[in-house]
């Protein structure tokens, strides 16, 4: 775990990802607070790529807690069976619309405990609508981030709530908005989880992360990283390879065969 930033260095951070990517937003495709809701909850352990196909058929059939209950659990499932977890997803959704019907008047509710007493939505999945859809200052914590506040020291922590909370106060006001986005970003084509472009990042050097990978050669691969030796190690391998002399071994004393004297 990376040594905890400072406060200074945080909003250097931020600046730079904000001077990169001034408008950062969603990679899922919605046309509303509710297709966003489904959206989020299709997109659990799944990429956005993924949701997106599947709700580019979905959304114009099915785009109300109404039309989606009447679609049905079966049929919705035909439209999102690519999808990992779809059998259990299909069935979040139906639930949840049934419960914007029945409690919120077919409205999401602008509200985080009201959002994570849906059915299928978790306080991940109701902090990037509350964000996404009413601009709330939250940050919602997936693999990504989870891995960046970790890495980069921004906001060390064992957990993603811990995670979470160590963002919230470490980032600056002015860019707790953005907050998610850059940081989801950063980590999904940047900071990425087995070998992360160190050698393109902009906030390289303001990153608390010590085994950097350095740029690729000609033929695409990393160039290996010079460890620098100690003077003792070079001396201990110089003695470890130096040949080793044999102690001279004594002569074998013959011993004399007594002869068996027959009787």
């Amino acid at each position: 775990m990376a040594k905890k930033l400072t406060r200074e260095t945080a909003r250097a951070i931020y600046q730079r990802l904000a001077e990169a990517n001034p408008a950062p937003d969603t990679e899922l495709h919605y046309k509303s607070v509710y297709t966003l809701l489904v959206a989020v909850v299709l997109s659990a352990q799944a990429t956005d790529e993924g949701v997106n196909k599947a709700t580019k058929t979905l959304f114009p059939v099915a785009n109300t807690p109404q039309k989606m209950v009447a679609l049905g659990e079966t049929k919705l499932g035909g439209y999102i069976k690519t999808i990992g977890l779809w059998r259990n997803k299909a069935k979040n959704v139906i639930a949840l619309s049934e419960k914007l019907i029945a409690e919120h008047g077919g409205k999401v509710p602008n509200d985080r405990a009201a959002l994570e007493a849906l059915p299928g939505v978790g306080r991940k999945t109701a902090n990037v609508v509350m964000n996404v859809a009413f601009g709330a200052p939250t940050i919602a914590v997936d693999t990504h981030i989870f891995r960046i506040g970790n890495r980069t020291g921004l906001a060390p922590g064992k957990t993603p709530l811990d995670v979470e909370r160590g963002l919230e106060k470490i980032t600056p006001p002015a860019f707790l908005h953005g907050a998610h986005h850059w940081l989801i970003l950063h980590g999904r084509y940047i900071c990425k989880a087995r070998k992360p472009e160190c050698w393109r990042c902009v906030i390289a050097d303001l990153c608390a992360f010590k085994d950097k990978t350095p740029a690729p050669n000609a033929d695409g691969l990393a160039q290996p990283s010079v460890k620098k030796t100690s003077a003792k190690k070079k001396t201990a391998r110089k003695l470890s390879a130096a040949p080793k002399l044999r102690a001279a071994s004594k002569p074998k004393s013959k011993s004399k065969s007594k002869k068996k004297v027959s009787v």
